[in-house]
């Protein structure tokens, strides 16, 4: 087992040891620890980023948020140069989104610069058979000369009226921000435009469950839209009062197609246009199951009636029981099961064939890549296809990974049991957070580069990331670092023994969780017949084992804070909610979330004390050196005049990116008095 040292932490520089004893100046960026180790070849060479990878392959950082990226979602190679085009949203509920130019071969720091500011929600990228650049927002999509002195002049909207953020559906109803407005598009090589129209909910129910009138019509939600270009096969630019040219529904029932992967002979018969299909949010963390759907004009996916292999939804029950759609996920010849499952609540936001010759071992494989926070997320599959691109299918069971679970890996599973699925390698595993090391990844878009490369944008930590080959051994895994049961156990009965943190638990748990939060992509830790107070712990365990969410004594450092106030890029939770604003009592809500991450831990909050040298050591009772805490960090001091340390204040240690070191000390950490400041 690999072993390290982690002695600082921080935007300019620290110290790591490996197990050989040898050590090496490294920067940190965009929470990547980052050494003199690099991926590629000059000029392409870029720092070596510490994840699990297959042996032959490694990754390399080529931009972060130190470049100026704020939400990356979608690349693409500009044809002929060595540059790309990045989209960039900003953010969830703005319109500061923006197509970037990066140049890889520019100074780090100095590898982005806007081109097409002031979009709404930028999503989809694509060459056009025109060989321009195409892009989406929430609502149109329009190409450009990225090439040019001024890009922003040279837009021309090809559709320009699509369902966006904000919707008014058949029977009426208005929604102020749609779950899924993002518009993935792909060319077929006859020039044909495929286009994500997303569901506007979860599971499409509103106050009682109905027929789903938006995924049904004419211009249905869920569905993928299709323009075919006239004569010549090219859109013409929209002028001020022309219509959208007119769309098919190729297909339809389909939650949100943000994966879109058509074979390089599609249309020609029998060849594979795929979809990763992100499915709907039951209350389990392994169910149900994403899907790769292959794609048939004119057939139906499922969605909200039908999930997994053909299982009907519950809430549909009545709907399923007659009328036109009676069996509907069983008997009728409309409605098309999924072609392969995907580890449940992956989230597939990218999905490519790899067609160039750089990976012997890639060559003609379909990759999809996997942005989901749970376990079962953040890698990068390959799958085996067959001659025409479908993925081979292997029977039950097929097994998939879980990262940093007591199981590491789980069969695929349905209502009816064990099920086949395309078996699948991972080329990135395991992209867990490791404090000191790295982040947890969340890959979105990718695309091969013309020499071969495979190039991520990674949004979580605002990086763009390139894969190459490696002739070295692939290192070991590194272990998971989070927090153990045991401190978890600590800190629930720290709440649980205290009576006000005790009541602001309850009413967190009854006001927020089991009314907003339960269901989304988990139920946290919330059974039948669990007693009120084991339902608050199970809800408390469940947040405090989740990565990043609470800092204890520092609610602002938390991301748990970060999604429920959709703060910075993060999107306000639960998805399409504007509570803040609407519902009486939310914001009193929001409160008490801090003041149960601030008291959570009995003692005095204090600061790490600005001005001086950069950083102030912390040690264990024993004396061991542990690490070095950042100006302005929160520690929560527990003895401010420690007795067995003249000098010192003993605090607690939160499990913070910057606080877990080489020491692990049950009776707390060591830090001298004069480094700290009441908050």
């Amino acid at each position: 087992m690999r072993t390290w040292r982690i002695l600082a932490v921080v935007a300019t520089a620290l110290l790591i040891g490996a197990g050989d004893g040898r050590s090496e100046d490294v920067t940190s960026k965009s929470g990547y620890a980052l050494g003199t180790a690099s991926c590629g070849e000059a000029p392409l060479a870029f720092p070596r980023l510490q994840i699990d990878m297959k042996a032959g392959f490694c990754a390399g950082l080529v931009a972060s948020r130190d470049d100026g990226l704020k939400f990356p979602r979608a690349i693409v190679q500009i044809p002929g140069r060595q540059s790309f085009v990045v989209a960039d949203m900003g953010g969830w509920g703005h319109d500061d989104g923006r197509l970037l130019i990066l140049d890889p071969s520019a100074p780090a720091g100095q590898r982005i610069r806007e081109a097409v500011t002031r979009l709404s929600y930028p999503f989809g990228l694509a060459r056009g058979p025109d060989g321009r650049i195409y892009a989406s927002t929430d609502t149109s999509i329009f190409r450009f000369d990225p090439l040019a002195a001024n890009p922003q002049t040279t837009v021309e909207t090809i559709i320009r009226d699509l369902p966006g953020r904000r919707l008014t559906l058949a029977d009426g109803t208005r929604i102020a921000e749609s779950a899924h407005p993002l518009k993935a598009i792909a060319f077929d090589r006859t020039g044909r435009l495929f286009v994500n129209v997303g569901s506007h909910s979860d599971n499409c129910l509103a106050s009682a469950p109905s027929r789903c009138a938006a995924s049904e019509g004419a211009s249905p939600l869920a569905s993928i839209w299709l323009f075919t270009p006239s004569a010549g096969g090219v859109f013409p630019t929209l002028k001020s009062d022309d219509p959208d040219p007119p769309h098919e529904v190729f297909a339809r029932g389909l939650r949100n197609s943000m994966a879109l992967a058509l074979h390089p002979r599609f249309p020609d018969p029998g060849y594979a246009f795929l979809q990763g299909e992100n499915a709907r949010d039951l209350q389990d963390l392994f169910a149900p199951n994403e899907e790769i759907n292959a794609i048939e004009q004119g057939r139906h996916y499922g969605w909200p009636y039908c999930y997994d292999l053909a299982t009907p939804s519950p809430e549909f029950r009545r709907v399923l029981q007659s009328g036109a759609f009676k069996n509907f996920c069983n008997t009728t010849a409309l409605y098309k099961q999924p072609w392969s499952l995907l580890p449940p609540h992956g989230a597939p936001l990218g999905m490519l064939y790899y067609t160039a010759d750089r990976f012997d071992d890639l060559k003609g494989k379909l990759l999809v890549g996997l942005h989901g926070y749970r376990p079962t997320g953040s890698r990068l599959l390959a799958y085996e296809v067959d001659e025409h691109g479908f993925p081979k299918v292997s029977p039950a069971p097929v097994r998939y990974h879980v990262s940093c679970a007591a199981e590491p890996t789980r069969a695929f599973q349905t209502a009816a049991g064990p099920a086949p699925a395309a078996a699948f390698d991972e080329i990135i595993a395991g992209w867990h957070r490791v404090n000191g090391i790295r982040p947890q990844g969340a890959p979105v878009g990718m695309t091969t580069a013309d020499d071969g490369a495979i190039w991520l944008v990674e949004d979580k930590n605002q990086t763009v990331i390139r894969i190459d080959r490696s002739s070295e051994a692939a290192p070991e895994p590194l272990p998971c670092d989070t927090r153990n049961d045991q401190l978890i156990d600590r800190l629930a009965t720290f709440v649980m023994d205290d009576a006000a943190n005790r009541a602001r638990l309850t009413n967190l748990r009854k006001g927020l969780i089991e009314k907003h939060c339960s269901g989304c992509h988990s139920d946290f830790g919330l059974k039948a017949g669990q007693s009120e107070p084991d339902k608050d712990r199970a809800a408390l365990r469940f947040m405090l084992a989740q990565d990043g969410w609470i800092y204890p004594g520092d609610p602002d450092a938390g991301r748990l804070r970060q999604r429920l106030r959709g703060l910075g890029a993060e999107r306000q939770m639960p998805p399409g909610a504007n509570l803040i604003k609407t519902e009486p009592g939310y914001a009193r809500l929001l409160g008490v979330a801090d003041e149960l991450v601030a008291r959570m831990v009995p003692g005095s909050r204090m600061r790490v004390k600005p001005g001086g040298p950069p950083h102030r050591k912390f040690f264990a009772s024993d004396g061991r050196e542990c690490g070095e805490i950042p100006f302005g960090k929160v520690v929560v001091v527990t003895e401010r005049s420690a007795v067995n340390k003249p000098g010192f204040s003993r605090f607690f240690r939160p499990a913070d990116t910057y606080l877990n070191g080489t020491c692990t000390d049950d009776n707390g950490y060591y830090i001298q008095q004069q480094f700290l400041v009441p908050l």
